[in-house]
This record gives C-alpha cells, structure tokens and sequence, in this order.
C-alpha cells in the first residue's frame, strides 16, 4: 500500500468532533465495565490473594506470620484496595483494546502494525517486574525488616514485628507498582526514537544522569531500605542499557527502510 492509500485510508476515516467524543464516551464506557466486573471477581477473593501476597512474607520469616488491623474497617478497605489494583490488571487487555480502537483510524496502515507489539509487551513487562518484587525483592526486604526486631529471652525490651494488613498490602502493592512502572522504560525509550525524540547516542551521553535518577527515583517510589532501593535501581539501569540496544535497533531498521524507499 502507498503513502496515498494510506491518506486516503485516513481521510476516510476522518469525523467530526462530536462524533470523536461520543467514541470516546462509549470506548471509556466499556473500560469502566471491565474494570467493574474484574473488581467484582477481584472483592470476593480478596482474602486468597491477600493470603498469596503474604507468602514472601512468610517466606522470610520462614514461619507462619501475623497481622493486626487497628480500626473496624481496615480489613474492609484494604480489601477493596486490592480488588481495585486487581482489576486494573486484569482489565487492562480491555482497555489496551479500546484504546487501540479509538487510536487506530487515524495511523497509517505501518503504524498500526508496529503497535501491536508495544500492547503485548507492556502487561508482559509488568509481569516479569512483578514477579521480581515477588520471588526476589519482597523477601528480602522483609527479612531486613525482621532483622531490626528485638526477640529473645536475654532482651531487655521485646520489639517484635507485627504489621498492620493495610501496611503490608500498601508496601507490596507500592513496590509492584513501581517496579511494574519501571520496566516499561524500553517501551517509552523505543516508541520516543519512533518519533524521533531520542537517539541512541543521545542515551548513551546521558547515561551517568540516567544513573543518579534511577537511584533517585528507588528512593522515592521503594520503602526506605537498602535492599528495596537497590533492588529497583539496578534492574532500572540494566533495563537502561537494553532501551539503548532497542532504539539502535529501530534506527537501524528505520536507515534500512529510507534506503529501500531511495532505490
């Protein structure tokens, strides 16, 4: 398909204003629902995914653990909390799609292909950031946590562990979401060199910036422990270094289709 054809595709698909918004309205409607029914299915297994989320907790502490809610309502709210977080999850191939729909009339025929392969990797970035915080980071921040206790029969003062459900879920959920956030970095570096607003080079120059921030952003978005700050920063870099690789990649794609359109 030509350059024209696909104009003439785009121009076709070309409304007015008002029918954008209702598009929109509707596209939004449906994402609502799915986030809806997944919250939903999400609520009424709430306590089972709380009690898989406990697992890195008990795995360091290597002992079945406990927790406490200090007010009525916690557990209520905590529970919804997680339902809400679940269902985004789930509701995301959604409201990828709808969005995807929304989007799709006005790219060229090209540009809808290369953008499928950015929704299949985002939620499965998301995952392998996740099950980082799962197997790997999340175990050993809670046996740093449980190495500041005071136990023992020759302590003059007993300090032991015992987490609030709101605190625990807050903390896992906040680590999940950062690292999950965090590994999208290829994603964003790679569609910004589609457009040409980075280059490899230009990464490569700021790499030592690159650096400072990532340190910088583990610790603001992890708890203020070594084990959780680090454990974000270093996977930011290397996944730093692989976005370098991946814009070099579409730039010498990007050479080798200017050189087949010049001859």
């Amino acid at each position: 398909m030509t350059v024209s054809d696909d104009e003439d595709d785009i121009e076709a698909s070309r409304a007015p204003l008002i029918e954008h918004l209702i598009e929109l309205r509707q596209r939004l409607l449906w994402s609502v629902i799915a986030i809806a029914i997944a919250f939903v299915g999400c609520f009424y297994f709430a306590e089972d995914i709380f009690n898989i989320l406990v697992v890195p907790f008990e795995r360091a502490a290597e002992e079945p653990v406990s927790f406490i809610f200090t007010s009525p309502q916690e557990f209520f709210f905590t529970q919804m909390k997680l339902a809400f977080f679940g269902a985004l999850f789930l509701a995301f191939p959604v409201i990828a799609s709808q969005l995807y729909m929304f989007v799709a009339p006005g790219l060229y025929k090209n540009e809808r292909g290369a953008f499928y392969p950015y929704l299949i990797a985002t939620p499965i970035l998301f995952v392998i950031g996740a099950n980082l915080v799962y197997f790997v980071v999340m175990p050993l921040a809670m046996n740093f946590f449980l190495g500041t206790q005071q136990v023992g029969e020759d302590v003059p003062v007993k300090i032991e562990l015992l987490p609030r459900v709101s605190e625990y879920l807050g903390l896992i959920m906040t680590l999940i979401f950062a690292f999950g956030l965090v590994f999208q970095l290829p994603i964003v570096l790679t569609l910004l060199a589609r457009v040409g607003l980075t280059t490899a080079d230009g990464l490569k120059t700021k790499r030592k910036y690159a650096i400072v921030i990532a340190f910088l952003a583990a610790a603001v978005l992890t708890p203020p422990d070594p084990i959780s700050q680090i454990g974000l920063a270093l996977p930011t870099i290397l996944l730093y270094e692989i976005s370098i690789l991946a814009v070099r990649y579409v730039e010498r794609r990007r050479a080798q289709a200017e050189s087949d359109d010049d001859s």
